[in-house]
């Protein structure tokens, strides 16, 4: 049988259906839309950078609009819990379903070295496990305050970060699984619990999911959520080692999951979910966070989408080109602009501080939006953002680099 061959705007098509960026968004948003949202995606990706709103909180808007994000705290913390921290694409949130499937998963720092640890102060990890047993959860500052006063002392050198011996204590305990946080606190900190006591009951007796059975279900999310792709897009997905991805594609494709597909002006073996959806069109209208699933892949994102992205946080400022916590901004099927933006909390403002319009790609050009219809539904998607954050209104830095301010100030309601 002759491989399936797929244009790059199917191709296109196929990933924004798999991460549910096409679906009609809910007029009330429920528990169940949030886990069902996050089945589907696979990960949520937690990160500490606050600027606009919390990292995970944003892919879930850009997929389901207005909510209250209050469903997220109640499907972390309280029971039975829906989602779990655990480490997957980085430090993320996974179903409870999937956690299993990294407890083999470890960051392997030089900086936490937990012979070291026991070295320099013997018997700590065992004293933090008993004191979250007797006392958790607890955050690593409460943690620090009963144990030793010499060992909560920060020492020079070692640890990095400025990391108390009972802190690093602490996230050697997550990493190996003893610990896990059982909700994120107001100042952000993972509130650490037994293990035992945060993952529900049902899948506990899972926890010990052989590693090889563990990375090829991983691998099977992975396609699912990226419909299209190629094995370094899905052992990107949860940070999987791609020879052990390669096995576990292999697995799948065998068994008919996965089928072999070429894409138009792809140069590298590519897969396809066996169920994905190829829609002629979709409607899609979302601002997407810097670690939104759709992009994680950078090379995947220029070649599906024409858009080279880089996240410049960590770029000086006066070297930075787009903007410090910059968004694309999806339509239809294609990514029209991109967007540096700021909730102004104290002024109760959605501040536009860059915007500037994207170059159509080459086969893109007889279904790219034209720029009074960008302009209106940029307008529109960045209002709804705002009255989410509660945010009285949009602004438009006067200053704003990019080539949309002026046009989209006078677009704003």
């Amino acid at each position: 049988m002759a491989m399936r061959r797929l244009s790059l705007a199917q191709a296109r098509r196929v990933a924004i259906a798999a991460q549910g960026l096409d679906r009609p968004q809910p007029e009330i948003v429920t528990l169940r839309h949030l886990t069902e949202t996050i089945k589907r995606i696979g990960v949520l990706q937690i990160d500490s950078v606050n600027v606009l709103a919390r990292a995970h909180l944003l892919p879930l808007f850009a997929r389901l609009g207005p909510y209250d994000t209050a469903l997220v705290e109640r499907a972390t913390a309280r029971a039975p819990r829906r989602i779990l921290e655990t480490w997957a694409h980085e430090a993320s949130y996974v179903p409870t379903t999937t956690f299993p499937l990294l407890t083999w998963n470890r960051r392997r720092w030089s900086r936490m070295d937990p012979a070291l640890l026991e070295t320099e102060h013997p018997g700590l990890l065992d004293r933090v496990h008993s004191v979250v047993a007797e006392h958790g959860p607890l955050t690593s500052r409460e943690i620090e305050a009963f144990v030793a006063h010499e060992q909560a002392q920060r020492p020079q050198g070692h640890w990095g970060w400025s990391w108390s011996p009972a802190k690093t204590a602490s996230e050697l305990l997550f990493d190996a699984g003893h610990l896990t946080p059982a909700r994120r606190n107001a100042q952000f900190e993972r509130v650490f619990d037994l293990t035992e006591r945060v993952v529900p009951p049902a899948i506990r007796p899972e926890l010990d999911c052989p590693k090889d059975e563990a990375i090829r279900e991983l691998v099977r999310i992975a396609v699912r959520a990226h419909g299209i792709g190629t094995l370094r897009c899905f052992a990107d997905y949860f940070r999987l080692p791609q020879r052990a991805t390669a096995q576990a594609l292999g697995e799948l494709e065998a068994s008919g999951e996965v089928v072999p597909v070429e894409v138009q002006g792809w140069s590298r073996p590519t897969w396809m979910h066996a169920r994905a959806r190829v829609p002629r069109t979709v409607t899609a209208r979302s601002l997407l966070a810097p670690f939104d699933p759709l992009i994680f892949e950078r090379r995947r994102l220029l070649e599906l989408f024409g858009m080279h992205y880089r996240l410049e946080i960590y770029t000086p400022e006066h070297k930075r080109q787009y903007g410090y916590y910059v968004l694309p901004f999806l339509l239809g099927e294609h990514l029209v602009a991109r967007l540096d933006l700021k909730h102004d909390r104290p002024n109760s403002a959605l501040v536009v501080r860059s915007a500037f319009a994207e170059q159509p790609v080459a086969d893109a050009l007889h279904t790219w939006p034209d720029r009074s219809y960008l302009l209106t539904e940029l307008a529109a998607e960045l209002t709804t953002m705002a009255t989410w954050l509660g945010a009285d209104n949009v602004v438009v830095d006067a200053n704003a680099p990019g080539d949309l301010g002026e046009a989209l100030a006078a677009a704003l309601p």
